[in-house]
C-alpha cells in the first residue's frame, strides 16, 4: 500500500492498520491526537464522534460513474480527522486480490483520470490526492481539517471491456465502506481584533480562533512579549488555517528566535469565516511558553456600482443599459474624489451578480444591469459567484472573457478566479494566490483578446473574478485608460453536453446530485474529447451498416415459418427483425444516427423481441405428444429420432452448432471495442439456428397455407397423425 498526491504538506498521512473499528474508536477517544502534543495526560478539551456510511460494491472504472462516492460533513473546530477505510470481498473462485484506488476531497468530488486521458482545453485540473490499497484496512489521518463537505471515492482497476451477461458469469463483490472519526475541540479561545490573548503553553496546545469579516484586505498574526520559563525566547510553532485536499496551503510559523518579531502577515484571508489558530510549545515537556496573541485586520471600502437608477430608469432607459454602455452616473468619474472624503481608500470595484438558477446543477451568472465590466488600473474589478449552496459543487464552472482588440492596444487585463475571497493586489508576476487559495489566471491582449477557463467541480465556496488593467511597458498609459469587458459565467452539468460522442448523466449519492459523461465511439475523457482510441466516420458507418444489415438474416427464418404455415413464429421473427433494426440505428453515435421511437422503448422492444424469439423457436420444436411418443420409439427401435440422417446432418446439428456458438460469442467474447463485429454475428447466427431447427411442414400441410382459417385470423395446424392441436 502507498500514497500518492500532491502538496499535502504531511497534512494527509495514510498508514495500514489492523485494528478492529471499535478498538480503534476507543483509542482514539481516550488518546490525544497526534497535534495536541507528546503530554502523558488527556486534553479534557477534546471530544471524539464517528460517522459512517451504508457500504457500496465497487466497480471496476471505465468512466466517472463506476466510482462509488461517498459524501461527509467534518464539524466545526475540528484538530484531526481519521478515515477508516474497510474493504470485504466474497469467497467465489474468481475474488482474488486487487487493487483498490480511494481518493479524498475537500468541498467537491474528486477528478479522478485513472485512464491517463486528456481534458478539454483551458481546462484547470489539480492532481487528486489518492490512495492505493489492497484487499485490507487502512487509514488516512488529517490534522485540522477545513469544516464542511468532504468527499471520498473509490473504484476498482480499470475494466477490461468486456461485455458479460449478468447472472451466466460468475462474479466477484468487493465492497467498501469509509467510516469518520475527529477529535475536536468543546473550548477554543476567541482572538479579537487588536486585543492581545494572554496564553500559556505547558503540555497542551493553545486553540485559538479569528473571525475574518468581508472586505478584509490582510490578516496580520503576532506574538508578543513571549517567554520560556522567565527567559527571553518564543519556542512555539503557530499553525494558521484548516487542511484541504488535494492541496494544502496551511501555513505554519515556527518562532524561535528572541531578538525577532514573531509576525506572519496574510494578504486576501478567507472572506465571511472563522480561522482556525494553533499554537504548540517546541520547549520541553515541563517548560512553560507565555505570549500574548495579537490579531490585526486590515479592512478596505468596496466601491459598489449604484443601481439606484434601474428602479426609477424607464424601459428604454433599461434597453440601452443591456448594451453594455456604462449608465450615465457620476460614480466613475467621482471615485478618487469620494474616496479622500474619509473611511479610507477604497480596495476594489464590486459589480454585483445576479444568480440564475436554470435547472439542476445549472446556474447562470450575469451583472445586473450590463453585459460588460469596467476594468481600470487603480483598482481590481471584482464579481462574486455564489457557488455555497452545497448543490453546486457537481458541475462545471465556465468562464468566458472577450474584450474588443482596439481598446486593448498597449494594454492587457489580468484576471484571476478564486475561492474563499479575491485577488486584491495583482503584482507584475501575475501571482494569482491568496492566503489560502492557489487561484486560476488569465489574460486578455490584443494578439489574445479572448479567453476561457473549465473548473470542473468547484469547490462548495463564493468564488470571485478578479479583473484589472495593466500596462507593463509604458504604466503612465494606464493611469486615464478604463476597458470594458465581456463575460460569460456559467455552471453547467457538463461541458458541452459531452459533445456528439457522449450523453450527460446526472448521479445521485444519497440527496446530493453531481454529473457526469459517458462516451461512446472509442471517444475517452471529461468531456468525450480524447479521440486517441475514438473511431473515424467511415468506422462508424460501417459499424451501423453491419449492426444494422445483419438482422436482414431473419428473412430466411421468417420465409421458412411462412412456408411451413408457421405464422405466429414468422410474425415473432419478423417483429425481433425491424425493432432490432431500428434499435441499433438509433443506438449509433455521432453521424450515423437515426432514431425512429424513444430510445428506451426501442431497446425494450429489442430486448422483448430477441427473448420472445428464441422461446417461440424452442416451442414451436416441442409438440409435447409427439416427443414423448418419439422417446418411446427411439428405446424401443435402438435409434434416435428422427431416423433419417440427413435431418440431423443438414438441419439439427447446423442450427445447433450456430445456436452454441451465438451463446459462446454473446457470454464471453464480446467486448466494448469488438462489439460491432461480434454483435453482428450474433445476429447472422441467432437467425440462421432458427431457421434450421424449425420443425419440418406437415404431411397434410400444404406450402404456404394453412390447413384452416378461422375468423378470427387465428389459425389451426393439425397432425393429422398425432391427433395433436396447437394454436400458433
Amino acid at each position: 500500500m502507498r500514497r500518492a498526491g500532491t502538496g499535502t504538506g504531511g497534512a494527509a498521512v495514510a498508514v495500514p492498520v489492523a485494528v478492529p473499528p471499535l478498538l480503534l474508536l476507543l483509542l482514539l477517544a481516550r488518546s490525544p491526537p497526534a497535534a495536541a502534543g507528546d503530554g502523558k495526560k488527556s486534553d479534557a478539551r477534546l471530544v471524539s464522534e464517528q460517522f459512517s456510511q451504508a457500504p457500496q460494491k465497487l466497480a471496476f472504472y471505465s468512466w466517472y460513474g463506476s466510482a462509488r462516492l461517498f459524501h461527509f460533513r467534518v464539524p466545526t473546530d475540528t484538530v484531526l480527522l481519521r478515515w477508516l477505510l474497510q474493504v470485504s470481498r466474497g469467497s467465489g473462485p474468481t475474488c482474488t486480490n486487487v487493487e483498490i484506488t480511494v481518493y479524498f476531497r475537500y468541498g467537491a468530488p474528486p477528478i479522478i483520470n485513472p485512464l491517463g486521458t486528456s481534458f478539454p482545453d483551458n481546462t484547470s485540473v489539480q492532481p487528486s490526492f489518492l490512495l492505493k490499497m489492497l484487499h485490507s484496512n487502512a487509514s488516512v489521518n488529517i490534522s485540522h481539517p477545513a469544516p464542511g463537505d468532504w468527499f471520498v471515492a473509490a473504484h476498482l482497476p480499470p475494466s477490461s471491456h468486456k461485455i458479460e451477461v449478468k447472472g451466466f458469469v460468475p462474479t466477484c463483490a468487493y465492497i467498501f465502506q469509509p467510516d469518520m472519526l475527529v477529535v475536536r475541540v468543546v473550548e477554543v479561545s476567541i482572538l479579537e481584533p487588536d486585543v492581545p490573548l494572554p496564553q500559556t503553553l505547558l503540555s497542551h496546545p493553545s486553540y485559538l480562533k479569528v473571525f475574518v469579516p468581508e472586505y478584509t484586505q490582510e490578516l496580520r498574526l503576532e506574538l508578543q512579549g513571549c517567554a520560556s520559563n522567565g527567559s527571553l525566547g518564543c519556542p512555539v510553532r503557530l499553525t494558521v488555517g484548516s487542511a484541504t485536499l488535494p492541496g494544502n496551503f496551511q501555513k505554519v510559523l515556527t518562532c524561535s528566535s528572541p531578538t525577532q518579531a514573531c509576525r506572519l502577515l496574510l494578504p486576501s484571508p478567507p472572506w465571511d469565516r472563522w480561522l482556525q489558530v494553533t499554537a504548540k510549545s517546541l520547549a520541553g515537556p515541563r517548560v512553560s511558553v507565555a505570549f500574548s496573541a495579537v490579531a490585526a485586520l486590515t479592512a478596505c471600502r468596496p466601491w459598489s456600482v449604484n443601481f439606484q437608477h434601474l428602479l426609477q430608469s424607464s424601459p428604454n432607459q433599461s434597453s440601452n443599459t443591456s448594451t453594455g454602455l456604462l449608465p450615465p452616473t457620476p460614480s466613475y468619474q467621482d471615485l478618487d474624489r469620494r474616496s479622500s472624503m474619509g473611511g479610507g481608500p477604497f480596495c476594489l470595484r464590486s459589480f454585483p451578480v445576479l444568480r440564475e438558477d436554470v435547472d439542476v446543477v445549472s446556474v447562470r451568472f450575469q451583472p445586473l444591469d450590463r453585459v460588460s465590466v469596467l476594468v481600470q488600473s487603480d483598482m481590481p474589478s471584482v464579481m462574486r459567484l455564489n457557488l455555497n449552496t452545497g448543490m453546486d459543487s457537481g458541475g462545471s464552472l465556465t468562464i468566458s472573457m472577450r474584450v474588443n482588440k482596439t481598446a486593448i492596444t498597449n494594454t492587457s487585463v489580468v484576471a484571476c478566479v478564486t475561492a474563499a475571497s479575491p485577488l486584491l493586489s495583482f503584482n507584475a508576476s501575475l501571482s494569482c494566490t491568496t492566503a489560502f487559495f492557489q487561484g486560476h489566471p488569465l489574460s486578455l491582449s490584443a494578439s489574445s483578446p479572448m479567453a476561457n477557463l473549465i473548473i470542473p467541480y468547484p469547490e462548495t465556496d463564493n468564488w470571485y473574478l478578479s479583473l484589472q488593467l495593466m500596462c507593463p511597458e509604458r504604466p503612465e498609459e494606464c493611469e486615464q485608460a478604463s476597458v470594458l469587458v465581456e463575460t460569460t459565467l456559467y455552471l453547467v452539468p457538463c461541458l458541452n453536453d459531452c459533445g456528439p460522442y457522449g450523453q450527460c448523466l446526472l448521479l445521485r449519492r444519497h440527496g446530493y446530485l453531481y454529473a457526469g459523461c459517458s462516451c461512446k465511439a472509442g471517444w475517452r475523457g471529461w468531456s468525450c474529447t480524447d479521440n486517441s482510441t475514438a473511431q473515424t466516420a467511415a468506422q462508424q458507418k460501417a459499424a451501423a451498416l453491419l449492426l444494422t444489415l445483419s438482422n436482414l438474416m431473419f428473412l430466411a427464418p421468417i420465409a421458412i415459418s411462412v412456408h411451413r404455415s408457421l405464422l405466429v413464429e414468422a410474425s415473432v421473427y419478423a417483429y425481433t427483425m425491424f425493432f432490432s433494426t431500428f434499435y441499433h440505428a438509433c443506438d449509433q453515435p455521432g453521424e450515423a444516427v437515426l432514431c425512429i421511437l424513444n430510445y428506451d422503448t426501442l431497446q425494450y422492444c429489442d430486448f422483448l423481441g430477441s427473448g420472445v424469439s428464441i422461446w417461440v423457436t424452442v416451442l414451436c420444436m416441442a409438440r409435447l405428444k409427439a416427443a414423448l411418443k418419439y422417446v418411446y420409439r427411439c428405446g424401443r427401435r435402438r435409434h434416435c429420432y428422427p431416423p433419417s440422417w440427413q435431418r440431423w446432418v443438414f438441419y439439427l446439428l447446423p442450427g445447433i452448432s450456430m445456436a452454441a456458438v451465438a451463446i459462446t460469442i454473446y457470454t464471453s467474447m464480446m467486448t466494448s471495442d469488438n462489439y460491432y463485429y461480434t454483435h453482428s454475428i450474433w445476429h447472422m447466427l441467432l437467425a440462421g439456428s432458427a431457421a434450421f431447427l424449425l420443425p419440418p411442414r406437415e404431411q397434410h400441410t400444404k406450402p404456404w397455407a394453412c390447413s384452416q382459417k378461422l375468423t378470427c385470423h387465428y389459425e389451426i395446424c393439425k397432425n393429422h397423425r398425432d391427433e395433436l392441436y396447437t394454436v400458433t
